[in-house]
Formats: C-alpha cells, structure tokens, sequence
C-alpha cells in the first residue's frame, strides 16, 4: 500500500468484540492505522504507550486511531485493559494476517511489520511508513502527516 493508492477495505474485530469496518469511516473520519508485531512485547508497549499518552495529538472528531496485530481478540482485550489504550486494537488473527499482508506489513515470521498508514475521508492512503519489528517509529512524522492533511 501506498501514498495516493486507495485503502483497502477490511473488517475485524476489536478488544470488546466489535467488528470494525474501515470504509465505515469514509466521509467522516480520516483514520490513521497502526500495525505493531505483538501485545505486551516491549517495543510495541512502549510504542502505543506513547500513542495513548499523546492521543489528543493524532485522535479527534476528524481522525480515528486503529491499531492492528495478529494477536487474538482476547490477548487485545488484556492489554487494553492493563494499559488504558483509548483507541481500537484490531485483531487480524483470522485468516491469519490477511489485512497486514494486503496492506503489505505481514513479515515471514507471521507477525506484522510496524506498518503506519493515514488514509483520508474519500479512502485515499495520504502517508505510509514500516519500520521492522524492533525499529521504534517516530511518532512525530505522524503528526506532520496529519497538519500536512489539515487536521
């Protein structure tokens, strides 16, 4: 996936069981997807971690946060609830990786690569990034992407 493509669409379920459909917020929100390799594992804690403290930054009326990992639904609902995330985590546990491998983030190991994508109101991928799973991101360049969208 990337900038200028449109979004592939999916559904998954979120920590609370819910399906989430990404074309759902098409004409409302932009979102800003946020794939990390795994739950509890200390690059991904303290990555997210950072999201959740900065939220205001990157999650408001005009843009929603999603995060995304092969983890399960329950493992989701663990660490949601041990660390207070205010935003989705997806689980793209079945079919295993699907989104992450359309999205072009799956690794051979079966987990996702940290892939982050901005994707505007009309579906169109406006930023796209991956690290490696032990690269960290700099969450700064995500709020470039956003000022540069207008948010």
């Amino acid at each position: 996936m990337q900038v200028g493509d449109l979004a592939i669409d999916f559904s998954l379920r979120d920590q609370d069981h819910r399906d989430v459909t990404l074309s759902g917020f098409r004409g409302q929100r932009n979102v800003l997807l946020v794939f990390y390799p795994a739950a509890f594992s200390p690059v991904c804690s303290g990555e997210m971690c950072q999201l959740r403290e900065d939220l205001s930054r990157y999650q408001s009326d005009d843009t929603q946060v999603l995060g995304i990992s092969v983890d399960s639904v329950y493992a989701l609902k663990a660490w949601a609830d041990a660390e207070r995330f205010g935003f989705p985590l997806l689980s793209d546990f079945w079919p295993h990786g699907a989104v992450a491998q359309a999205y072009g983030v799956l690794n051979d190991s079966g987990m996702a690569n940290r892939g982050t994508f901005l994707i505007d109101r009309d579906g169109v991928v406006r930023f796209a990034e991956m690290n490696q799973p032990l690269q960290p991101r700099d969450q700064s360049v995500w709020q470039k992407a956003l000022a540069d969208l207008g948010v």
